[in-house]
């Protein structure tokens, strides 16, 4: 469940943008067709999903998702599309939807229920969970061992409601950024940081001292698909992001070499983090499955 403060903030939003129609009045798909500009919103502290790189650069996964929803809607409306990534925190995600800043949000979201009463989710183009980091021996990897432990997490994120429900008895220590947790961590104030576990495993492999942590249990707490946001009422474009998606999907299924650089750049053996192929193969084939198979060229 979201937080009261957000769930207050989001339900703002939506009355102030119900006294304009105009707020409502162009789509996605008009907006992108009439600007030639797809603006997402993104993390940019999300390894390997969407991080800076030492380059400076906007990388990872979830980028490269955007990139080909941004091919596909240059094909569907036969034009070129200029694509415009906007840092967003995790509490603004939804609000910067709602007030049509940002087209849509793909990086580590996750279904909920009550996120769905405000936006629309795209199927998801991969599947992590709650899991913790913590130096390594710690044991820290059953809910009993997480009692009276200070369990750091990230303000308004799903990991904290999955960190209460499994040990009420944990101590939680809410952080910002991802960043901030892990250096708590590293400097002993607290005993784990909790959250993705994608994110904590790509994480740790960037860290001079990764051989010292760990990340906790091995199959994570919770399943949680990742997926993409986009404004309500707007079932075009959000038929042409999951086109995109079930199309790389696809591509990596049946070996289009495209869509296996991409896919393994991210999650291959040499990859950031690596993922056993047919694990991800699998995943990719479930989600297609509740779709039309596309004809690839």
């Amino acid at each position: 469940m979201l937080s009261k403060k957000f769930a207050i903030a989001a339900l703002s939003v939506v009355f102030s943008m119900s006294l304009s129609g105009a707020a409502w009045a162009e789509t996605v798909m008009e907006k992108v067709a009439r600007t030639g500009v797809l603006t997402a919103g993104t993390r940019t502290d999300f390894i390997p999903l969407s991080y800076i790189n030492e380059k400076g650069q906007l990388v990872g996964y979830s980028i490269d998702i955007i990139n080909q929803i941004k091919g596909q809607l240059e094909q569907d409306l036969g034009r070129k599309i200029t694509l415009q990534l906007v840092p967003v925190e995790i509490d603004q995600r939804i609000p910067k939807i709602l007030t049509r800043e940002v087209d849509l949000v793909c990086e580590d979201v996750t279904f909920t229920w009550e996120r769905d009463r405000f936006v629309d989710f795209s199927v998801s183009y991969g599947i992590t969970g709650t899991r913790v980091l913590a130096k390594r021996g710690s044991n820290l990897g059953t809910p009993e061992s997480l009692a009276d432990k200070q369990i750091g997490v990230l303000e308004n994120g799903t990991n904290e409601q999955t960190i209460r429900l499994l040990q009420p008895k944990a101590k939680l220590v809410t952080f910002k950024t991802v960043t901030d947790g892990i250096a708590a961590l590293q400097q002993g104030k607290i005993d784990g940081f909790a959250s993705d576990g994608v994110l904590l495993e790509g994480t740790r492999q960037t860290l001079p001292n990764r051989d010292a942590l760990e990340v906790l249990p091995k199959a994570p707490y919770t399943r949680e698909g990742i997926a993409c946001m986009v404004p309500e009422n707007n079932s075009a474009f959000l038929d042409r992001v999951n086109y995109a998606i079930v199309k790389l999907m696809q591509g990596y299924v049946v070996g289009d070499k495209n869509s296996v650089e991409i896919v393994d750049r991210w999650f291959g053996k040499n990859g950031v983090i690596t993922i056993e192929h047919d694990f991800l193969k699998n995943y990719f084939q479930d989600v297609i499955n509740s779709r039309q198979q596309i004809k690839l060229n």
